[in-house]
């Protein structure tokens, strides 16, 4: 698909194309969900200002699968099966690996830290809210099981990601005080 106009005016009166064509709300639970997953896309794309490393490639390949979920949602009970069980694989492979150079956690750690690892852990918290907002559109809408693991997965990626970040600023991460 090829965007040629970006205002056709459809959108004037709240409501928007699905990609098969149907006009929905733009409240739509649907459309809910693939704007949280731009908005999670748009954060990771913010966060590509500030990484020049590996992890560069692996985000701009998350952001590929973020828009591979979008186009499958846009349209309603799609066989586009564009999200393959390869990219669960991984996941777990990266977690894995990330997490076995981290220190174990001794207890819950406060989000922020450098630069890059603040906007990783901000990427989690709205990938945390896609999940959600998944789990109540699968309460009406038939769901595919692979977008759920995915996110729950990729939630799993960004928190070590921005823990293993936070250890390459050469700065400790600050622990959750329940004491205070």
């Amino acid at each position: 698909m090829r965007v040629s106009k970006v205002t056709t005016k459809t959108g004037d009166k709240g409501q928007t194309d699905l990609g098969d064509g149907t006009r929905v709300s733009k409240n739509n639970l649907r459309i809910e969900l693939i704007g949280s997953i731009d908005h999670l896309n748009s954060i990771v794309g913010w966060s590509l200002l500030v990484v020049n490393t590996k992890i560069r490639k692996d985000l701009q390949s998350i952001q590929q699968d973020l828009f591979n979920i979008g186009a499958e949602l846009s349209i309603p009970d799609s066989s586009l099966n564009l999200m393959k069980d390869v990219r669960l694989i991984w996941l777990d492979k990266e977690i894995k690996k990330i997490n076995s150079e981290l220190p174990p956690l001794k207890e819950f750690i406060l989000p922020g830290g450098s630069e890059l690892s603040s906007r990783i852990h901000i990427a989690r918290t709205e990938c945390r809210k896609v999940e959600r907002n998944l789990v109540s559109f699968g309460d009406t809408e038939k769901l595919n099981q692979i977008h759920l693991i995915y996110f729950n997965r990729l939630s799993d990626y960004f928190f070590v990601l921005a823990r293993k970040l936070q250890s390459l600023s050469n700065d400790h991460e600050t622990q959750w005080d329940y004491k205070k």
